[in-house]
């Protein structure tokens, strides 16, 4: 009925949003996926680290907000992981990591390429060791819903790096994913959460659902 209606604002599962953007003949707002990544830097603080990864992780599970990939640099990894991964167990959140993450920690089941991709809305956490900064980049652009991601690190110059080179509709530097809502960011009742370019992107509340009337009030004005 798009003599009726102007926009589409899908709430519900990914088949619904799927299927409404396939087949909408008006503008939808949408996001398909919340794939969102922490990343803890070899430079991250070690007590915030602990309280972000855990918080974006356990303090919801069914939210598209929630951290679904936990990326740590290999230089910080043997010290924080495992006493991580003693609170997301005890927290009954199964692990699956890569190789080296699972000779940290040998509770941790194998990931699969799969788990990169999968939006868990689930106590399940994929966990990856990278080796710097580029890695945990080109892991969020590669496997990445453009949600929202995150990076741990007191380094200044990294996190501007990371903001301007995560191409998500959300960055953060040293917050949780959880974070990324309209109302935790002023935009009031949130309406829905857009992962498209344009338009809107990120959060959005009825101040970016609404579109502009240009009145032009003249006096015989001509343009020359």
């Amino acid at each position: 009925m798009p003599e009726y209606v102007d926009v589409i604002v899908p709430r519900g599962g990914k088949g619904l949003i799927e299927r409404i953007s396939n087949e909408a003949r008006v503008p939808v707002i949408k996001h398909l996926d919340g794939i969102c990544h922490v990343y803890i830097d070899e430079h991250a603080d070690y007590d915030k680290a602990l309280r972000i990864a855990i918080n974006a992780k356990t303090q919801r599970y069914g939210t598209c907000n929630t951290m679904e990939t936990l990326l740590v640099h290999g230089a910080v990894a043997p010290a924080i992981l495992p006493e991580l991964a003693g609170v997301y167990i005890e927290k009954g959140v199964e692990l699956r990591g890569c190789e080296r993450t699972r000779e940290i920690v040998s509770a941790v089941k194998a990931a699969t390429e799969e788990d990169w991709r999968t939006e868990y809305l689930a106590p399940i956490l994929a966990i990856r060791i990278v080796d710097d900064l580029d890695q945990a980049i080109a892991h969020i652009n590669t496997y990445g819903s453009q949600h929202t991601d995150s990076i741990v690190t007191e380094d200044y110059t990294r996190g501007r790096r990371f903001l301007r080179e995560v191409d998500s509709s959300s960055v953060m530097i040293n917050a949780s994913t959880r974070f990324a809502d309209g109302f935790e960011y002023g935009l009031g009742a949130e309406i829905g959460i857009s992962t498209d370019k344009i338009h809107a992107r990120g959060p959005v509340g009825l101040e970016g659902l609404t579109s502009q009337k240009y009145v032009v009030l003249g006096n015989g004005e001509i343009r020359q």
